[in-house]
């Protein structure tokens, strides 16, 4: 938990937070999109925007992070909000974010995951799991509809 978020529940308890989420369709040169399974659920990488942070230091920074890959050209996907970006914690804590989604085609490095997630890997359209994180299903259905970018929901 950043700085800033611990102390805002210090303030507010378990009351909704106002959050950024900046995350990455990471799509290889098969057209296949990167995913990582995090306890039972898959998604896409990323996290919070830090003070100061803009929206690509964030998403290069979680990317990162979370893969191990260095990105090298950023699109714009998309810009999520409404009900689904309301979350309540197994702890109490409740958020509303707002999600900044980039298209990722170049990018660096070898896939690793870190102790965050099972597993990480490229998968095809045709097999994209059924167990999507809930906050993230709409940007990967929209990345397999083909949408037109950017999406502004």
């Amino acid at each position: 938990m950043s700085d800033y978020i611990e102390a805002m529940r210090k303030l507010i308890g378990h009351e909704t937070l106002l959050t950024v989420g900046c995350g990455a369709i990471i799509e290889d040169n098969c057209g296949r999109i990167l995913l990582q399974q995090k306890i039972d659920i898959w998604g896409i990488p990323g996290g919070l925007l830090e003070i100061g942070e803009t929206f690509e230091e964030t998403v290069r920074r979680e990317v990162f992070e979370e893969t191990n890959l260095t990105i090298t050209r950023l699109k714009l996907f998309g810009i999520y909000s409404g009900r689904n970006g309301f979350a309540q914690y197994a702890n109490g804590d409740k958020v509303f974010s707002v999600q900044i989604i980039f298209r990722v085609t170049k990018y660096e490095g070898t896939v690793k995951h870190n102790e965050e997630c099972r597993q990480i890997q490229f998968i095809h359209r045709n097999e994209i799991p059924e167990n999507l994180n809930p906050h993230q299903a709409p940007f990967i259905i929209d990345w397999l509809l083909g949408r037109k970018q950017p999406i502004i929901k």
